[in-house]
């Protein structure tokens, strides 16, 4: 899952939103620094991602991706999934997306103080560019994964041009992403009130591994 999925399935709680967003930054064991309940949140990320790899719907997207760029099916997959979350944002929220992904910049930016380096240098861009809601056009996921080919990925590598592999079975995408969206707001959701009843240590350290 990358960033949209993460915030929608934190829920309407801040703390968990911004967990949700820093569980792409923060590694090993929690709470670390983060306060108790950001904590959860990046806990929280780490158990959707863990789902999301078991779950037979993303593996199936998984394979669908090329021989040739198999190896980044991980990060395609992710991209992908949430193009189609913003591309049918109405089914999943009854908030615009273009209002929930500014709160969720107006959020960062309030607790910048506890935002690791690398997100602190991306969300002025982020926010400019909207990243969030820019999700859904094929042509702002296709763009996102060659900044990463060109920018975050050791060199040489073939993920320039994996957008056009969404347009070539973006019908096989969309349904598996139908099939795994609703499983995945039940785990969050089976998960939320389990952690609730739970020593928050015990609650924050169940996915406590290297990310």
């Amino acid at each position: 899952m990358n960033y949209l999925a993460h915030l929608l399935l934190a829920g309407d709680d801040p703390a968990l939103r911004l967990g949700g967003i820093l569980g792409d930054f923060v590694k090993g064991s929690l709470p670390g620094n983060l306060p108790t309940t950001v904590a959860r949140g990046v806990a929280l990320h780490r158990r959707v991602d863990s789902f999301a790899d078991a779950h037979p719907a993303f593996q199936t997207s998984r394979r669908r991706v090329s021989g040739a760029r198999r190896r980044y099916a991980g990060i395609m997959v992710d991209m992908f999934y949430d193009h189609l979350l913003a591309a049918n944002w109405s089914s999943w929220s009854g908030q615009p997306l273009h209002r929930f992904a500014a709160d969720a910049y107006d959020l960062l930016e309030m607790n910048s103080s506890m935002l690791p380096k690398r997100l602190t240098e991306i969300l002025p861009t982020m926010r400019s560019q909207d990243w969030l809601a820019s999700y859904r056009e094929i042509d702002a996921v296709a763009g996102a994964l060659d900044r990463m080919s060109k920018y975050r990925l050791r060199q040489p590598n073939g993920l320039a041009g994996a957008g056009r592999e969404l347009e070539l079975e973006y019908p096989g995408f969309a349904a598996d992403f139908a099939e795994f969206f609703p499983d995945a707001i039940a785990c969050v959701q089976d998960w939320i009130a389990s952690a609730a009843g739970a020593p928050a240590a015990l609650a924050v350290d169940q996915e406590g591994g290297p990310y």
